[in-house]
């Protein structure tokens, strides 16, 4: 499926601030393919497919060690630290939705799934029309990377509470599930086992 034009602009937030303590290794750096990381892949897909603003969040250790090793991002990329990754993905998202420069419908993804691909964003974008929240759906599973909008980064940069569940919080909005023929997007890479099911 070609890439659609919208008249909408789009953004990403990836969510990478977790300690990655089963890994062993920040799971950003692992190897999507010969030439890119899981990070690098994930930011080519949405830069790709036409994102305005790409934000990643990383806790203090994983940004040394983005330092560390060298990896150079795009000039479209905003690094935005987490200091408190122990308060769970909705205060990632939270500090996402605040690095942005401008609150647009904004696709949101782990990055313990780096398996971002146009068709699936294609169609969170066309089932999104008229709602606040869309996930993808495998065989009534949902999974990642999602897509929330305007308003909702809106509420998220007003929203006082740091520390609130995130289906919690993103049950508050309109919703709609958009079945997708693709299995990966019920992945998550969190074990180095894991990562061997897919990348041998």
């Amino acid at each position: 499926m070609e890439n659609i034009e919208y008249n909408k602009k789009y953004s990403a937030i990836i969510l990478s601030a977790g300690k990655s303590s089963r890994m062993g290794v920040p799971k950003f750096s692992l190897k999507f393919n010969e030439t890119s990381t899981f990070l690098e892949n994930i930011i080519n897909e949405y830069s790709d497919f036409g994102c305005n603003e790409i934000v990643v969040v990383l806790n203090r250790d994983a940004d040394a060690f983005l330092k560390q090793i060298g990896l150079k991002l795009s000039r479209m990329v905003k690094v935005v630290i987490n200091e408190y990754p122990e308060w769970e993905r909705f205060y990632s998202l939270k500090l996402g939705a605040k690095g942005l420069k401008i609150p647009s419908n904004t696709f949101v993804s782990n990055i313990d799934n780096p398996f971002v691909n146009h068709d699936v964003l294609n169609r969170l974008a066309l089932a999104g029309e008229g709602f606040n929240y869309v996930n993808p759906t495998y065989n009534g599973k949902g999974g990642h990377p999602f897509l929330i909008s305007e308003k909702v980064i809106v509420d998220l940069i007003e929203e006082e509470q740091d520390q609130i569940h995130l289906k919690e919080f993103l049950g508050r909005y309109s919703k709609t599930s958009v079945e997708v023929d693709d299995e990966r997007i019920l992945v998550n890479i969190n074990t180095e086992d894991e990562y061997r099911k897919f990348f041998k």
